[in-house]
Protein backbone atom coordinates (compact mmCIF):
# COMPACT_ATOMS: atom_id res chain seq x y z
CA UNK A 1 0.00 0.00 0.00
CA UNK A 2 1.50 3.36 -0.99
CA UNK A 3 1.64 6.25 1.49
CA UNK A 4 -1.13 8.27 -0.18
CA UNK A 5 -3.58 5.39 0.22
CA UNK A 6 -3.03 5.66 3.96
CA UNK A 7 -4.11 9.32 4.04
CA UNK A 8 -7.53 10.77 4.67
CA UNK A 9 -8.65 14.38 4.27
CA UNK A 10 -11.86 15.30 6.08
CA UNK A 11 -13.60 18.46 4.87
CA UNK A 12 -16.08 19.92 7.34
CA UNK A 13 -18.55 22.74 6.63
CA UNK A 14 -20.95 22.53 9.59
CA UNK A 15 -20.53 24.28 12.93
CA UNK A 16 -20.77 22.99 16.48
CA UNK A 17 -24.57 23.20 16.50
CA UNK A 18 -24.82 20.55 13.78
CA UNK A 19 -24.39 16.85 14.60
CA UNK A 20 -22.27 16.38 11.47
CA UNK A 21 -19.41 18.19 13.21
CA UNK A 22 -19.32 15.52 15.93
CA UNK A 23 -19.63 12.75 13.37
CA UNK A 24 -16.80 14.22 11.29
CA UNK A 25 -14.41 14.34 14.24
CA UNK A 26 -15.45 10.85 15.33
CA UNK A 27 -14.67 9.50 11.85
CA UNK A 28 -11.37 11.41 11.71
CA UNK A 29 -10.28 10.05 15.09
CA UNK A 30 -11.32 6.57 14.00
CA UNK A 31 -9.11 6.96 10.95
CA UNK A 32 -6.18 7.80 13.22
CA UNK A 33 -6.91 4.73 15.33
CA UNK A 34 -6.95 2.65 12.14
CA UNK A 35 -3.46 3.92 11.28
CA UNK A 36 -4.33 6.54 8.68
CA UNK A 37 -2.67 9.92 8.41
CA UNK A 38 -5.66 12.24 8.80
CA UNK A 39 -6.02 15.96 8.20
CA UNK A 40 -9.12 18.09 8.68
CA UNK A 41 -10.00 21.22 6.73
CA UNK A 42 -12.68 23.40 8.35
CA UNK A 43 -14.55 25.84 6.14
CA UNK A 44 -17.70 27.94 6.42
CA UNK A 45 -19.32 27.66 9.86
CA UNK A 46 -17.10 24.70 10.76
CA UNK A 47 -14.34 27.16 11.72
CA UNK A 48 -16.55 28.04 14.70
CA UNK A 49 -15.81 24.59 16.14
CA UNK A 50 -12.22 25.54 16.94
CA UNK A 51 -12.94 28.96 18.44
CA UNK A 52 -11.98 28.69 22.09
CA UNK A 53 -14.89 27.40 24.22
CA UNK A 54 -17.28 27.23 21.22
CA UNK A 55 -17.66 23.44 21.32
CA UNK A 56 -17.70 23.07 25.10
CA UNK A 57 -21.45 22.50 25.38
CA UNK A 58 -21.96 20.34 22.28
CA UNK A 59 -22.61 16.65 22.65
CA UNK A 60 -24.44 14.35 20.28
CA UNK A 61 -25.41 11.19 22.15
CA UNK A 62 -23.97 8.57 22.14
CA UNK A 63 -20.79 10.27 20.86
CA UNK A 64 -18.18 11.92 23.06
CA UNK A 65 -18.54 15.67 23.67
CA UNK A 66 -17.38 17.65 20.63
CA UNK A 67 -14.69 19.46 22.63
CA UNK A 68 -13.21 16.09 23.67
CA UNK A 69 -13.26 14.85 20.06
CA UNK A 70 -11.44 17.98 18.88
CA UNK A 71 -8.85 17.77 21.67
CA UNK A 72 -8.30 14.08 20.95
CA UNK A 73 -7.56 14.89 17.32
CA UNK A 74 -5.23 17.78 18.16
CA UNK A 75 -3.37 15.79 20.83
CA UNK A 76 -2.55 13.10 18.28
CA UNK A 77 -0.56 15.71 16.35
CA UNK A 78 -2.38 15.67 13.03
CA UNK A 79 -3.15 18.75 10.95
CA UNK A 80 -6.30 20.76 11.61
CA UNK A 81 -6.68 23.62 9.15
CA UNK A 82 -9.16 26.49 9.44
CA UNK A 83 -10.00 28.28 6.18
CA UNK A 84 -8.32 31.69 6.07
CA UNK A 85 -11.21 33.66 4.49
CA UNK A 86 -13.75 31.95 6.76
CA UNK A 87 -11.74 32.85 9.86
CA UNK A 88 -11.34 36.45 8.67
CA UNK A 89 -15.04 36.76 7.78
CA UNK A 90 -15.90 35.98 11.40
CA UNK A 91 -13.36 38.43 12.77
CA UNK A 92 -11.29 35.69 14.39
CA UNK A 93 -7.53 35.69 14.76
CA UNK A 94 -5.10 32.92 15.72
CA UNK A 95 -5.51 33.91 19.38
CA UNK A 96 -9.24 33.14 19.20
CA UNK A 97 -8.62 29.56 18.08
CA UNK A 98 -7.54 26.46 19.95
CA UNK A 99 -3.83 25.76 20.17
CA UNK A 100 -2.70 23.59 17.29
CA UNK A 101 -5.17 24.92 14.70
CA UNK A 102 -3.50 26.20 11.53
CA UNK A 103 -5.16 29.03 9.61
CA UNK A 104 -4.64 28.16 5.96
CA UNK A 105 -6.01 28.32 2.48
CA UNK A 106 -7.05 25.13 0.72
CA UNK A 107 -3.73 24.52 -1.07
CA UNK A 108 -2.26 22.09 1.50
CA UNK A 109 -5.49 20.08 1.40
CA UNK A 110 -5.41 20.01 -2.41
CA UNK A 111 -1.81 18.80 -2.35
CA UNK A 112 -2.78 15.79 -0.25
CA UNK A 113 -5.77 15.03 -2.44
CA UNK A 114 -3.68 15.35 -5.60
CA UNK A 115 -1.19 12.88 -4.07
CA UNK A 116 -4.00 10.34 -3.67
CA UNK A 117 -5.50 10.92 -0.23
CA UNK A 118 -9.05 9.69 0.28
CA UNK A 119 -11.62 12.37 1.10
CA UNK A 120 -14.76 12.60 3.19
CA UNK A 121 -16.95 15.63 3.79
CA UNK A 122 -19.33 16.49 6.59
Amino acid sequence: MNDSSRELVVLMTHGPEDERSSVGFTVANGGLTAGLKVSIFLTSSAVDIVRKKAADLTQVEPLEPLSALVQDFLQRGEVLWACTPCVKARGYSQEDLLDGVVISGASPMHERIRAGAATLSF
